[in-house]
């Protein structure tokens, strides 16, 4: 019996599977950051109520209203903070103590580049350089080092929405690789070149430190251009093919299924919300995942508290419920883990 989780077929599906063998399909909550409840207005509740313990915030409230609401996987934990064309900031990430204070199945990032859609302060490294090594395996050692005989770890991301041949409009970094090249053979090759070697050299400093847990990998956008060449590169060097898609399910199911196709890969919805954000559309969303054969999840972009950046969230910023959201999300993750119970039983531990 594996002490971690994997990654396989039970029951004619791809799904997780915990390190007791049970088939899992993750129902993540995003975004969970507690300086949304030290503003100035409301800083008491965190004084009071919590006595300035993160700890207690997060066993006291957190993992409780997970847990009821039917979600069984922390997702990424950072929360956008400030979002505008010179400065897009996320909070810090979640370290070892606090996973472990939440006690729940969760997946962590691994901050290997500054490439994100939304970063523009940073220089694109230099995937050949030792320095980019160095940095990745001082990453690696860093978390993967800490976490490595963890069985709540499912596995490790790599980079939120990465922008390898895309880059918002008023983005003054542009994309990592020029769009232009990809119009001959020699530019599409020189981009395969350069993104199996950002996967294997992220892969390998994972694993000197980490043999056990699931490499989930980049996070694309995508609604972004992907070039089917990034895909194929990182197969060798992940275990899980991850996307952010904000979208109707009818859109991207098809795509999902069509990522999957190409690369034999699983797929997870690593950061998403309902449709326009409408409790009704949460139920349809989370159904049209777990039909999809190639699909191990859903990570739902929260946030666990309605800051005023993002401007919306399960809890508002004195600790009030989206009743509605709150009602539509229980009732549908509780109904996909009687599913996911029926997986079980059918799979019978079988592929």
């Amino acid at each position: 019996m594996a002490s971690f989780f994997t990654v396989g077929r039970r029951g004619g599906r791809w799904c997780f599977i915990t390190p007791d063998a049970q088939p899992f399909w993750s129902i993540g909550m995003n975004h969970i950051d507690s300086a949304t409840l030290r503003h100035t207005e409301n800083v008491r509740v965190w004084r009071e109520k919590y006595g300035n313990s993160q700890q207690r915030w997060l066993q006291e409230t957190v993992a409780p209203d997970l847990k009821d609401w039917g979600f069984n996987t922390i997702g990424w934990t950072q929360e956008v903070v400030v979002r505008g064309k010179t400065i897009h900031r996320h909070s810090r990430n979640f370290t070892f103590e606090e996973y472990q204070w939440l006690n729940m199945p969760y997946c962590h990032l691994l901050p290997f580049t500054e490439t994100h859609q939304w970063e523009m302060e940073t220089r694109h490294p230099d995937v050949f350089s030792r320095d980019f090594e160095d940095w990745c395996d001082f990453v690696a050692r860093q978390d993967c080092g800490r976490m490595a005989d963890d069985p709540k770890l499912i596995g490790y991301f790599y980079v939120d929405c990465p922008t390898w041949v895309h880059a918002l409009p008023h983005s003054p970094k542009g994309p990592w690789f020029d769009p232009e090249k990809l119009k001959t053979d020699a530019g599409r090759c020189e981009l395969s070149r350069m993104a199996r070697r950002y996967y294997q050299v992220t892969h390998d400093a994972i694993r000197r430190y980490d043999p056990n847990h699931l490499i989930l990998g980049d996070r694309y956008e995508g609604k972004a251009a992907l070039p089917d060449g990034i895909l194929l590169a990182a197969v060798p060097y992940v275990d899980v093919l991850s996307f952010q898609y904000f979208s109707t399910p009818d859109k991207v199911c098809p795509d999902l299924q069509r990522w999957h196709a190409l690369t034999g890969t699983p797929v997870l919805l690593a950061d998403a919300c309902a449709p326009g954000r409408n409790p009704t559309n949460y139920e349809p969303m989370i159904r049209a995942l777990r039909e999809l054969p190639c699909c191990v999840g859903w990570h739902v972009c929260g946030a666990y508290l309605k800051n005023r950046c993002r401007g919306y969230g399960f809890r508002d910023e004195q600790e009030r419920l989206d009743e509605a959201m709150v009602a539509a999300a229980t009732k549908a993750n509780q109904e996909t883990a009687r599913w996911a119970n029926e997986i079980a039983d059918m799979a019978g531990g079988g592929t």
